[in-house]
């Protein structure tokens, strides 16, 4: 093509084709936040209110007390929580010593938690009461335990203190004891001084995080992601939405702050533009529209079940959503219905984007103007090239206007796979091309529709759950001989779990137990909704399961 940007012309008035390649790390950005809106609101907890100002000190304080326990340079720490406003201060403490910070889903049994903690090796776990005797039965690190209950307004804390049945279920859902030698955060960070100017922060070339993905396998891995990733993909997002307003917003953070998507857009942009963050430990519809009447969203970042779920609950209510301006929703496909009643709710947009964790997560969006298209990933953010490959030969592109593989460059794509080069070596390619395992077909104008994926990976919720690790725990059921895993369609979820079981010799399967026991084993996202029995799995011709061929036979 003679312009290999054609969708430039679409990009709405404001945005720019190329973002400036950062020169500072992530910590500058929450620096010049606290320096030009001390005062203003920087995270709201169910009522309690943090300003930037108050946030910059509890980081300063945070960064020297993680020192003290001998976090330095390159460290990895494990942060286990939920959003809370300790994650977010945890997170700018941990990238202000140059330290790595290593996200973990709190709700991850104690297998799933005991793999990635071995597998970075961090030094130091700052993690949510309830989950701290998790993590000291599977890795020796230092346990910094959070109570939940400390961030919460005054009056909600008294509360909890009361002899009543209600208080007491709510302390036993928010709080747990800490295991033996384990350190207090709050006791941890008050005690502590602010950390000295002298002492030496990240560079913008330092790793900044690893956040684990099952990539194009089962088998999760540490994807490395640098100061420069971050900030860029917080400035393409920010750029992307021209009407944002330094100091203006509030965003909320219904998403997992553990989540790639949920931590791009709820916390680095936030913080990058000074907006207001409002923090839910959990999606809870009521939960949410609460909060908007105490502190109406502007920017509402979700998955289209929230979207579907907060439209039904806020008509029912007669809750105002109208301060909602702008709205993205990623993880899975946006139906058309979805973004239609919502717009009508709201009168602001809803548009859908694309990305992966190995890119920052973001690189393709739907124009946040009229010219949004229906059914479209959108197309790529500024300073991101798209190519349309041959699987079998990535270096030649396929012809105009035929499925290829989606291949990304761009400011955002990671350096690698932690300690893995052969799987490194296998997605990102010379010129910093990096495969994405996605079949898309792309429009003359740019836009860009997913019509297959090369990987089998389920996304179910927003959340991605790799076959392979489900199936892992199924066979050693001593009831199960083989097992496939997949997704199929779901209304609620985008896809929902299935597993397809082959009963062992002489055995018969009981599906709902077999169901509770996978219960117990996986987290609730990744454990089956559903087990189907069959005598025998499709197979090709070297002994693999064919999951696509299982797939359709349910569907049909």
């Amino acid at each position: 093509m003679a312009d290999d940007r054609p969708w430039l012309a679409v990009y709405p008035e404001g945005v720019p084709a190329d973002i400036a390649e950062p020169e500072r790390a992530l910590t500058a950005n929450l620096d010049a936040a606290v320096a030009r809106f001390p005062d203003r609101v920087a995270l709201d907890f169910l009522g309690a209110v943090t300003t930037y100002a108050q946030l910059g000190d509890q980081v300063a304080r945070a960064a020297e007390a993680l020192r003290g326990l001998g976090v330095r340079p390159g460290d990895r720490v494990a942060l286990i929580l939920p959003n809370c406003p300790q994650h977010v201060v945890a997170f700018y403490a941990v990238l202000r010593l140059g330290a790595v910070v290593v996200e973990h889903n709190p709700l991850y049994t104690a297998d799933e938690l005991a793999h990635q903690l071995a597998d970075h090796g961090a030094t130091v776990a700052i993690c949510w009461e309830k989950v701290a005797a998790t993590v000291a039965s599977v890795a020796r690190v230092t346990i910094v335990g959070v109570d939940l209950t400390a961030a919460l307004p005054l009056v909600k804390r008294l509360a909890l203190r009361l002899p009543l049945p209600p208080a007491r279920r709510a302390r036993t859902e928010m709080r747990g004891p800490l295991p033996a030698g384990a350190l207090r955060w709050e006791a941890l960070v008050a005690a502590a001084s602010p950390i000295a100017a002298t002492v030496p922060g990240p560079g913008v070339d330092d790793t900044a995080l690893l956040q684990y993905t099952g990539g194009t396998s089962g088998t999760p891995k540490g994807a490395i992601l640098t100061h420069k990733n971050l900030a860029a993909n917080a400035e393409q997002s920010r750029v992307w939405v021209p009407g944002l307003r330094d100091g203006g917003e509030t965003f909320y953070a219904v998403l997992p702050l553990f989540h790639a998507y949920g931590l791009t857009l709820c916390l680095t942009t936030a913080v990058q533009i000074a907006a207001t963050i409002v923090l839910l430990p959990r999606f809870d519809v009521g939960m949410v529209l609460d909060a908007a009447k105490r502190r109406p969203p502007t920017f509402f970042p979700g998955v289209p079940p929230m979207y579907d779920r907060l439209a039904t609950a806020a008509r029912e209510r007669g809750t105002d959503l109208s301060s909602v301006r702008y709205s993205i929703s990623g993880a899975m496909p946006l139906p058309p219905k979805t973004a239609e009643v919502w717009e009508q709710l709201t009168g602001g947009l809803l548009i859908e984007g694309y990305g992966m964790t190995e890119t920052s997560p973001i690189t393709v969006g739907n124009p946040m103007s009229e010219r949004r298209r229906t059914g479209s990933i959108g197309v790529p953010y500024p300073s991101t090239r798209v190519r349309l490959a041959d699987r079998d030969d990535p270096a030649r592109d396929v012809p105009a206007g035929e499925p290829g593989e989606l291949l990304v460059q761009g400011p955002q794509v990671f350096s690698g796979y932690w300690n893995l080069p052969d799987e490194t070596a296998a997605v990102l390619l010379p010129g910093g091309w990096m495969r994405t395992g996605d079949i898309a077909v792309m429009s003359d104008d740019g836009f860009l529709s997913i019509v297959d994926r090369v990987k089998e990976l389920i996304i179910t919720g927003g959340f991605n759950v790799y076959p392979s690790e489900v199936e892992d725990v199924l066979r050693k059921h001593p009831d199960v001989a083989d097992v496939a895993v997949v997704g199929l369609p779901s209304e609620r979820t985008g896809e929902e779990v299935v597993a397809v079981v082959v009963p062992a010799e002489g055995a018969a399967v009981d599906a709902e137990a077999l169901l509770r026991w996978a219960r117990e084993r996986l987290s609730g996202y990744k454990a089956p909704r559903r087990i189907e029995i069959t005598e025998e799995l499709p197979r090709s011709q070297i002994g693999k399961v064919l999951r696509r061929e299982v797939r359709d036979r349910l569907l049909a």
